[in-house]
């Protein structure tokens, strides 16, 4: 799953560790989710983006591919 993750969690100028102890996860979560590895669940994707001080929107959105042919 694509995300901005790693380029808003940088932009507040977190680690990837100091963001998972913010949130109660393991650095690594947090490494998969930003790889795309990983689909964290709503209420892990909101803590997220309080943390990184976004809305759902900005961090998680994906623009539906189109179907057009």
């Amino acid at each position: 799953m694509k995300n901005k993750v790693k380029i808003s969690r940088v932009q507040v100028d977190l680690t990837q560790q100091q963001l998972a102890e913010k949130i109660g996860v393991t650095r690594q979560t947090i490494s998969l989710i930003e790889k795309g590895n990983y689909n964290p669940t709503l209420k892990l994707c909101l803590e997220i983006c309080y943390a990184v001080h976004k809305s759902l929107d900005e961090v998680f959105w994906i623009e539906r591919e189109s179907d057009e042919q």
